[in-house]
């Protein structure tokens, strides 16, 4: 079942920010994500707040199904718009995920938007974007979200290999990502980002690099790939805990990661974040963008998380019991912190450390300062950034992300 939500003070019933949480808005970017919760089944390597159609019978069902959830999103928004008061500014990026979007109509998508443009305005240069299963969109789908105003489709491929996307439990048939691409070029998308995931137990090298060949063949201008993480409570960690699959390691997937970077930046498409790669500025995910650098973003939808302002909440987990908060006019948030200048600086390290741009050495605790000179000295972060008061890593930092992290935020 998906993960558990964090502890934290109660929500206000309206919804209400403290006022130090607004404060210099307009200096900051603002952007939306909206959680589509549904999936028709359940990947098995999936912790995420997502829902079958079985799952969703029984009391309370009406209030969770797909036929009503664009409404009760656009009511989130409305809320939203309460909550932020006369704030003025313009949606920069807007990011449907979930679970699987495009298992509503695309009509369902456009009304979410529609919210959205009406409530608050998009900015002229905004960012639209959509995660697709590849079998559950067709040409004339994504004909219909693009004349919506979607800009930029994020399509799941994970692998090219039938029995990797097998052990995944993914359903899609290996080649319809490539063409779900050449279909979101046809219906007028500028941006096509491919979903790939690398350490699947099972695959091997030559998977993984028939799988970048084949990603890269289809020419998205966006390639995410992310080492595959086996959460507890899934259904692949089961199996693994059972013996009936093996456990792929640290080593694995970082010659994975090696052969990524190589056939990726051979491509024309650069890293900009430790997982991800874009062929140049226009092509990253901005959106993503604000969740690294802190931004402010209201996430809507069951199980969504927010931050403004320093101000960090989530929402409630089911789809029945976000639609009954909405229904009754109260807000469907579970609980929020605020976060102190503390937490705020060492999130900076965390996030943007990760970034091509690395984090700004002013930032560091004087154990942290020390930790990044050991680093420097130790060829995990690039000389020239670190000469310019910048702490950014190099391909052998990028290996070891996680632990220069934990040294740098000391």
């Amino acid at each position: 079942m998906p993960s558990a939500l964090p502890d934290g003070e109660p929500v206000p019933g309206d919804g209400s920010l403290p006022a130090h949480a607004l404060a210099g808005a307009a200096d900051r970017p603002l952007g939306f994500y909206l959680h589509v919760p549904y999936c028709a089944t359940r990947c098995g390597y999936c912790d995420f707040n997502t829902y079958t159609a079985d799952e969703l019978r029984g009391p309370g069902g009406a209030l969770a199904s797909r036929e009503s959830y664009a409404g009760t999103l656009a009511d989130e928004v409305r809320l939203a718009r309460k909550v932020l008061g006369d704030d003025p500014r313009p949606v920069e990026t807007v990011f449907v995920g979930g679970g699987t979007p495009t298992l509503l109509p695309a009509a369902d998508l456009g009304r979410m938007l529609a919210a959205i443009r009406d409530e608050f305005g998009l900015a002229p240069d905004a960012e639209v974007s959509t995660e697709a299963n590849p079998e559950s969109v067709h040409p004339g789908y994504l004909e219909e979200l693009r004349a919506a105003g979607f800009n930029r489709v994020s399509f799941g491929m994970q692998s090219a290999r039938r029995h990797v996307l097998r052990v995944l439990d993914r359903t899609h048939t290996p080649g319809r990502p490539e063409a779900c691409v050449a279909e979101a070029r046809a219906a007028g998308f500028a941006h096509v980002n491919l979903d790939l995931i690398y350490g699947t137990p099972g695959e091997t090298d030559d998977d993984w690099r028939a799988s970048l060949d084949a990603a890269l063949g289809a020419g998205p201008d966006h390639v995410s790939a992310y080492a595959l993480i086996v959460e507890e409570g899934t259904a692949l960690a089961r199996r693994i805990r059972r013996g009936e699959v093996p456990m792929t390691d640290d080593d694995v997937h970082a010659d994975r990661y090696l052969l990524a970077e190589e056939a990726l930046s051979a491509a024309g498409l650069h890293w900009y974040e430790v997982s991800n790669w874009a062929a140049d500025g226009p092509a990253r995910c901005r959106h993503n963008e604000l969740y690294w650098t802190g931004a402010d973003w209201w996430g809507a939808g069951p199980g969504a998380h927010s931050h403004v302002g320093g101000v960090r909440w989530w929402n409630v987990k089911h789809p029945a019991a976000y639609a009954q908060a909405l229904a009754e006019g109260r807000s469907p948030g579970a609980g929020r912190e605020l976060l102190s200048a503390e937490d705020r600086r060492v999130e900076r390290v965390l996030l943007e450390l990760r970034l091509v741009d690395g984090c700004p050495l002013g930032l560091l605790a004087p154990a942290g300062a020390r930790a990044a000179r050991r680093a420097l000295e130790d060829g995990l972060l690039r000389p020239e950034a670190y000469d310019d008061g910048r702490a950014a890593l190099t391909l052998r930092g990028r290996l070891l992300a996680d632990a220069v992290v934990r040294d740098l935020v000391d």
